[in-house]
């Protein structure tokens, strides 16, 4: 069943399971799921299940409903695909299908090979992932002394060679 968990901190223990039936969403008690949250508009916006994906329209909420951080407009219904974040006003939620990752359809790029009549398919759903900042800073610190270490060498280098008799 999909379902959408809420990631925001202090909301985080939350999901919503959704279903074909329109779901209202909204800071009020009276919405079907109930985010008491003041960026959450009172009526916020209606979800519902299609197929495999699942449709948001916003009802003019004050602070907007994001897909992946791309604005709803108002009264206008988007799509929700496996993975993508909802962000009603600071709230933000994943859409989890509940099955395993290899079991979810694979979201995927074609990139023209180069000229060469052929199609390269590379897949959103990698089993890479990004390296952390920390891991990044590490990368750049030891890149860094390298090149220093490299130009101190060519300096000596140089003055060996440019200090030579015979010159």
């Amino acid at each position: 069943m999909p379902k959408l968990v809420v990631l925001t901190v202090g909301f985080n223990d939350r999901s919503l399971e959704v279903k074909p039936e329109k779901t209202t969403v909204g800071r009020v008690e009276d919405n079907q799921f109930q985010l008491a949250e003041p960026s959450v508009s009172s009526h916020h916006c209606e979800i519902w299940a299609k197929g495999d994906d699942i449709i948001i329209k916003d009802l003019g909420s004050t602070n907007g409903s994001y897909v992946n951080e791309k604005q709803i407009e108002a009264n206008k219904e988007a799509t929700l695909r496996p993975g993508q974040v909802l962000r009603l006003g600071q709230i933000e939620l994943r859409y989890e299908t509940g099955k395993k990752q290899t079991d979810q359809p694979r979201q995927t790029v074609k990139i023209p090979a180069g000229g060469t009549g052929q199609t390269l398919v590379m897949s959103k759903n990698s089993a890479f992932t990004k390296k952390d900042n920390k891991t990044n800073k590490i990368f750049l610190i030891v890149g860094g002394v390298l090149v220093v270490a490299i130009v101190i060498l060519l300096v000596i280098a140089l003055t060996k060679v440019s200090g030579s008799p015979g010159q």
